[in-house]
Formats: structure tokens, C-alpha cells, sequence
């Protein structure tokens, strides 16, 4: 009796389990038509592709955390960390340029990742952007400030054809550094002086870059070309080989502040549009040996291999 039980409830499991599974798989088979609206945007190929994140919201961002006027040096430091770990992730990246609250990210003209498809793309860089920014704040800020909210950034990505399309769009992004830069640099001191905001507006109103940098030199005895060159030219990021102590080399991702409207930029690195590097050579860090983003990396690398640790 209790062997014919058993042999029942067994074959009564079986049943619910066998309906079940034949229910999911009609019901898999009666939705699963919305699939077909779902568009897949295939970015052209053979093309720059660039993926620029920006802040939103960032002027009330940066009030609420009393981010120092016109340039905070940690809060740009934040995005230079952030966008390091967004270049870590995709080998495909060749290059990415931030100032203020934006970052662009230079994937080669043949890159295949996610198939070229913009949503991908742009949803994990900008994720991936976000969640490195929360991440390391107190990497950056240590104790001393609190994150108050969670920070928004946005992302799109634009198709560059040639080779002189992505140069002109680098050196869009580095001539805004300048003019924006300049303008806050005046602006802010003439508040710090006494003047209301509305009334440094109207002091600026219609000058041009003389005009500006006269003010800072002769009310504020500042020498524009003397404000710390990340402030100025904004940040570029690109993977080198560096030379460490014991002569061994290290891939890293620099921080490089130079001009890239200028050709000797792309002579000096020409890796960038020829997808060419010459592995004998190894980039001099110089001043940047102890930046933060150098630090960073060496130090991960150093917990990451326990008995191989590296050094500059």
C-alpha cells in the first residue's frame, strides 16, 4: 500500500513538473514575439567611434559638495579615476580626453565590440562611468566630504569618419577647455574680489582672451599661463609602457597634459590613428610619476601580485 502511494505521489510530481515545464514553454513562445521590437542600432563601420559622457545637473552637484571655484583638482582627479577603469574594461579604447564634467572615449575605427551596437555602448560606458565615480570618492576625498547624492551622467555617441574628423572634434573639446577655463578663472577671482556674480558677468561681458588676461594679471597678479596645465588643457588618457626600477616594463594608463590642436601631439603619438606602437618604447612619465592615477594603478597591481610588487 504505502510502495503504491509513493509510486503515485512520484508520478503525480512528475506530471506538475512536466506541465510546468510545458506551460513555460508555451508561455516563452506566446510573449516572446515582443522581442521583434527591439531595434538594433549598428553604428557604420569604419568609423571613429566616440562616446562622450557629461554631467547632469553638475553646477548644483558641485555647490552641494563645495567642490573649490573655478577648478577643484580632486573633483577632476574623480573623473580621471573613473574614466580610468572605463578604459581597463575596453582594450578597444585608444584614447579619452575629460575637463570639467565630461569625458570622451575614442574606440578605433574597427572595433567590433557588442557588434558596434550604440546602446550597449553607450549604457555600460555610462555605467560603468557612474559606478567608478561613487566608488572612488572616498579614494579621492578620503574622509573630508561625504557624498551627499549620487551623481548623473548621460552618453551618446557620435561616428567620426576620417581621421581628420576625430582631430577637429579633439580639438573642439580642448579649444572649450581654454575659453570656458578663462572665463572662470576671471569670473571667480573678480567674486573672491567683492563683486556680486551679476556684476562680474557684466565686467566680462564682450572682452576677449587679452582682455581677460590682462584682468588676472594686473588686479589679480596671476599669469594665466602659470594656472596648473590640467586646468588649462584638460586631461588626456592613453595606455604606455612604462620603465620601472628593476628595468622590467608596465602597461599603464597616463595622464598626459599637452596640446592637441598642434600637430606634434599626433607625431609624438602616433599610435592613436595608426594602431601602431613600437614596443621597444617606453613613455617617460616625468612630473605625472606621482599622480594620483599613477599611484592608483601601481598600488592595485601591487595587491592584485603579493611578492612581485612593482616600483617607479
Amino acid at each position: 500500500m504505502l510502495r503504491s502511494l509513493l509510486q503515485r505521489g512520484a508520478v503525480t510530481t512528475n506530471r506538475v513538473i512536466l506541465r510546468s515545464i510545458c506551460s513555460t514553454s508555451m508561455a516563452n513562445s506566446r510573449f516572446e514575439y515582443v522581442k521583434s521590437y527591439e531595434h538594433a542600432d549598428i553604428l557604420q563601420k569604419n568609423c571613429w567611434i566616440v562616446v562622450r559622457i557629461d554631467g547632469k545637473g553638475f553646477h548644483k552637484f558641485c555647490d552641494v559638495h563645495n567642490f573649490l571655484k573655478p577648478n577643484d583638482e580632486r573633483g577632476l582627479n574623480l573623473m580621471n579615476l573613473a574614466a580610468v577603469h572605463v578604459l581597463q574594461e575596453f582594450n578597444e579604447i585608444v584614447l579619452a580626453y575629460g575637463q570639467s564634467d565630461e569625458y570622451s572615449f575614442i574606440f578605433r575605427r574597427d572595433t567590433s565590440v557588442y557588434n558596434r551596437r550604440r546602446d550597449k555602448l553607450i549604457s555600460y560606458v555610462g555605467s560603468l562611468f557612474t559606478s567608478a565615480y561613487i566608488f572612488n570618492w572616498r579614494t579621492i576625498f578620503q574622509d573630508t566630504l561625504e557624498l551627499k547624492y549620487p551623481p548623473v551622467f548621460d552618453s551618446r555617441a557620435v561616428l567620426y569618419p576620417t581621421d581628420q574628423n576625430l582631430r577637429d572634434y579633439m580639438s573642439w573639446r580642448q579649444a572649450d577647455v581654454h575659453i570656458n577655463n578663462l572665463y572662470n578663472t576671471s569670473f571667480w577671482n573678480l567674486v573672491a574680489s567683492g563683486l556680486t556674480n551679476a556684476e562680474a558677468e557684466e565686467r566680462l561681458r564682450g572682452t576677449l582672451s587679452s582682455d581677460k588676461n590682462e584682468i588676472l594679471f594686473k588686479e589679480f597678479n596671476i599669469n594665466y599661463n602659470n594656472v596648473p596645465v590640467m586646468f588649462r588643457k584638460g586631461t588626456t588618457l592613453m595606455r604606455k609602457k612604462v620603465k620601472l626600477t628593476n628595468d622590467k616594463k608596465l602597461s599603464l594608463i597616463v595622464p598626459i597634459f599637452e596640446d592637441m590642436i598642434d600637430d606634434a601631439f599626433w607625431t609624438r603619438h602616433s599610435e592613436i590613428l595608426s594602431g601602431k606602437s613600437d614596443s621597444a618604447d617606453c613613455y617617460e612619465l616625468g612630473d605625472t610619476k606621482e599622480h594620483v592615477l599613477i599611484r592608483y594603478q601601481i598600488e592595485k597591481h601591487n595587491k592584485r601580485r603579493p611578492g612581485a610588487e612593482v616600483s617607479l
